[in-house]
């Protein structure tokens, strides 16, 4: 079992909602719902560009993926969620806009945001005592060979090596996009998401995912209100 600690919008918001029907599947419930055809992409095109991104949900990578340190539990990470939330502010992105990573789509701010680094490397720091060291076969599966002599270092100390001044917030909506579908498919998109790309985003939950088996997807254990409202529990 391993747990992420990710920004995701609440069930009942619009964004939420319409990146569940993109992505083909809802990370609260982990139901799977129907592909859609959007823009100039048909069904079945929309369903393989988002194949990769469609195991972890929608979200965005605060604390990424670790299995518990020995002594934590479940119980213990979520109260810990739960007090950290409450005691910090919500940093907000002005305007979302639709960007290419490293070959994938995701929605980001449109400008680097201050705030916000400064809250995801609190998240980094402060949850790391619950993040078992990583094992031999952990490390390779990052490919440490590409990364820089910076990740690398992030990677053996912070369990992730897109940290700090390496972080980017990005809510992924697909896999890599060959150069011959990057303007149809940011067509689909821009289709499918509408006046939410552009919009102001309040990053005012954390939220804790779960892997249950290896390879499996990734579900949405609890959501956290950031501020003093009340913990709204998933499952």
């Amino acid at each position: 079992m391993r747990y992420a600690i990710y920004f995701c919008p609440p069930p009942d918001a619009e964004l939420a909602r319409q990146a569940a029907i993109w992505l083909g599947r809802d990370a609260f419930s982990d139901e799977m719902l129907r592909p859609i055809s959007a823009g100039p992409l048909s069904a079945g095109e929309v369903a393989y560009h988002t194949a990769a991104a469609r195991r972890y949900g929608f979200h965005a990578t605060l604390k990424a993926p670790f299995r518990l340190a020995a002594g934590e539990s479940e119980t213990s990470l979520t109260a810990a969620i739960d007090a950290f939330a409450a005691s910090v502010t919500a940093p907000t992105i002005a305007h979302l806009a639709l960007k290419q990573i490293d070959g994938f789509f995701a929605l980001v701010p449109d400008v680097r945001t201050p705030e916000l680094d400064a809250f995801a490397a609190e998240v980094v720091e402060h949850f790391d005592r619950f993040r078992a060291p990583l094992t031999d076969a952990d490390m390779a599966r990052r490919n440490p060979e590409a990364l820089s002599p910076r990740e690398l270092q992030y990677l053996q100390k912070w369990g992730y090596p897109y940290v700090f001044d390496a972080f980017r917030f990005h809510m992924t909506l697909t896999g890599r996009i060959s150069a011959s579908e990057v303007s149809r498919v940011r067509a689909a998109i821009e289709a499918h998401f509408g006046g939410l790309i552009g919009a102001p985003l309040e990053i005012g939950t954390l939220a804790l995912f779960v892997e249950p088996d290896s390879g499996g997807p990734f579900l949405v254990r609890s959501i956290h209100a950031i501020g003093n409202a009340p913990l709204r529990r998933i499952a």
